[in-house]
């Protein structure tokens, strides 16, 4: 039997309505995911350039370059890009095969938690994590988006079924495995794959029946495992010499090293970002989790699940030293708690999607805590927390749905539903078991339509550019990337989303401009960012040099090397751009060359405007 059939067979033991259930889950977690995929278009059209590049050029694919001629790469290591070039050589560049891989992504992930939550916890909790997951915003954002978190997320579940398998029995092979996903996952986003080994350590640690000495011998073969595997492709970029691959974009010494503990690693969290745009992140601490930006995207059962981890591990205090239950707590309250903690106190940027990396811990401990507390129902105790837990969640949901001006009716009948759940949960003992189970499905369905109903009006709405918001068309924070793009006067390009960061949209003659005699230049423009250039790329089928990286902050290419690239006539254009932190805004940190480069072009060339853009044509 093939380890799908036997997946969705399930256990012998497992009740019948139980594989039922687990169909209706992953098919519909496919429908959410899948229904419209393209309606979104380039989503954020920074890494759909990248994918292009990579689909028409094997250097672009290894590097992660924003173009097919390597002038510069993503300012990540290209891990997230792989999956999307490989469907995008199979079925061409569009859309549609673009975010297909995320959307698989999200229902792996579904699957890959039921599966690791049942196997310490049975069958129900599995399924209720699977379905919190399922439903939290910001996934159904994620998973039909081609920033890198989706496939960082179904990486680190993997890892996390990997632990629990190697902690049942003190498999070597199952905790190198682990390791070897979580190198995957740091080659997906760098440092954030790594939050959750603090927690991966702990349970090993405690759970694995071994003796002490064999554990620390395993740790240390998963830690080489997992240093190989993060580690091969920073090694290969080093040993490249810089004239032979593109510069490491994010970098201002093109290295990758510094990108990953730099820019992307120990930056974020004390915000001394060089070559980022300063800090835009004021809400530092744990309300930062609930709060205006992050509370729509995952707060929905956050304080369910700080709630089920409290009565988890209160209630197996007593517990041997390695029992399953309480190592399962302390295995995705770990993951829970130290990738919060970054995220409320990180001083650099923070986006309010990343809160989709929380969304498996907070669908394992509801799903864990559900269970456990319920079995306990007939303590008073019990009863009180699954009670409080549902009325909490029913009053955050009505503060959170008064946030938007989004069905007005949600903020008045989802608190009603979930405190009058609250109550029945009280008395919930003295009722018959049958009745009883449905008034705790019944609990289950009231903390679950506010998110589920915000997932849905997620799935409706149009979201593009580099800052998405989950939510429906006009609920994200500025930039978000809701609805329709705005076009400039007189016909300019469309930025969708909003913000410094949207999606360029040139217009006919300019894009027909772009795509007119493509083979004699290396690179058909150039313009300042590389949200910018994407746009341009997008629309012409040619590379388009982005100066600076992603926030025209980095040193590449130089002042010197766009000369000389002029000189050559490799550059047919210089397209006039505007971005965050160059001409007001956000603090601007980093190399100046881009500014300087600017200021050459201007000096030297002379203006067109087309469509109500500013460009120059550097052969005349």
């Amino acid at each position: 039997m093939t380890p799908i059939l036997r997946f969705l067979r399930g256990h012998r033991t497992d009740p019948a309505a139980v594989r039922p259930l687990l169909l209706v889950l992953l098919s519909s977690t496919a429908l959410l995911y899948g229904v419209g995929l393209g309606s979104s278009g380039w989503a954020n059209s920074f890494y759909s350039a990248a994918v292009q590049a990579g689909a028409q050029s094997w250097k672009a694919f290894f590097f992660g370059s924003t173009d097919a001629a390597n002038a510069i790469t993503v300012d990540k290591a290209p891990g997230a890009l792989w999956p999307m070039d490989l469907f995008a050589r199979c079925f061409g560049v569009n859309a549609w095969s673009i975010l297909l891989p995320q959307a698989l992504a999200g229902v792996a992930s579904v699957g890959l938690l039921y599966v690791t939550v049942r196997r310490w916890y049975g069958p129900a909790a599995g399924l209720i994590a699977g379905a919190v997951l399922a439903l939290t915003p910001v996934a159904t954002l994620m998973f039909r988006y081609n920033n890198p978190d989706a496939l960082l997320v179904l990486v680190l579940v993997a890892a996390t079924y990997c632990v629990t398998r190697a902690a049942e029995r003190g498999s070597g092979w199952w905790l190198a495995s682990a390791g070897l996903l979580v190198g995957y996952g740091f080659l997906v986003k760098m440092l954030q794959a790594f939050l959750v080994l603090p927690a991966f350590v702990l349970v090993y640690l405690f759970a694995a029946p071994i003796r002490p000495v064999r554990k620390l011998g395993q740790l240390t073969v998963a830690g080489l495992v997992l240093l190989i595997s993060a580690g091969w492709w920073i090694l290969a970029v080093a040993l490249v010499p810089a004239a032979d691959r593109p510069y490491i974009g994010g970098s201002q010494h093109n290295s990758a090293l510094e990108l990953a503990f730099g820019y992307n690693g120990l930056g974020r969290i004390s915000g001394a970002e060089t070559g980022g745009l300063g800090n835009t992140n004021w809400d530092v601490g744990w309300a930062r989790l609930l709060g205006t930006q992050m509370g729509t995207q995952i707060g929905w059962l956050l304080p369910a699940a700080v709630l089920a981890l409290g009565a988890g591990l209160w209630m197996t205090r007593r517990a041997p030293l390695g029992d399953r239950t309480r190592a399962g707590f302390v295995l995705w309250g770990g993951w829970l708690v130290v990738t919060g903690a970054v995220f409320s106190f990180a001083q650099g940027i923070v986006h309010p999607y990343y809160s989709v990396a929380l969304a498996p811990a907070v669908g394992a401990l509801c799903g864990m805590g559900a269970v456990l507390v319920w079995r306990r129902r007939a303590v008073p105790a019990a009863r009180v927390v699954l009670a409080g837990t549902v009325a909490i969640g029913a009053v955050l949901a009505g503060v959170l749905l008064a946030r938007t001006d989004w069905q007005p009716w949600l903020r008045v009948v989802v608190p009603m539903l979930g405190l009058t759940a609250a109550v029945l949960l009280l008395v919930v003992h003295r009722l018959p078991r049958a009745l009883a189970r449905t008034v705790l499905v019944g609990a289950l369905v009231a903390s679950c339509v506010a998110p589920g109903a915000y997932s849905v009006a997620t799935v409706t709405a149009e979201h593009r550019g580099a800052m998405p918001s989950a939510g429906p068309a006009g609920s994200g924070m500025p930039g978000g990337g809701h609805g329709p793009g705005h076009r400039r006067k007189g016909g300019g390009p469309a930025r969708h989303g909003g913000g410094p960061f949207g999606t360029v949209e040139p217009g006919k003659e300019l894009a027909s401009r772009l795509r007119a005699n493509t083979d004699a230049y290396t690179w058909v423009a150039a313009t300042i960012g590389s949200d910018n250039a994407a746009g341009y790329q997008l629309a012409s089928g040619a590379p388009v040099l982005a100066i600076g990286g992603y926030n025209g902050t980095d040193p590449a290419p130089t002042l010197a090397r766009f000369q000389e690239n002029v000189r050559s006539h490799k550059i047919h254009y210089f397209i006039e751009s505007r971005l965050m932190g160059m001409h007001g805004g956000a603090e601007r940190t980093g190399s100046d060359e881009s500014q300087r480069i600017e200021s050459w072009v201007k000096q030297h060339f002379a203006a067109t405007t087309v469509e109500g853009t500013t460009i120059y044509d550097l052969t005349e």
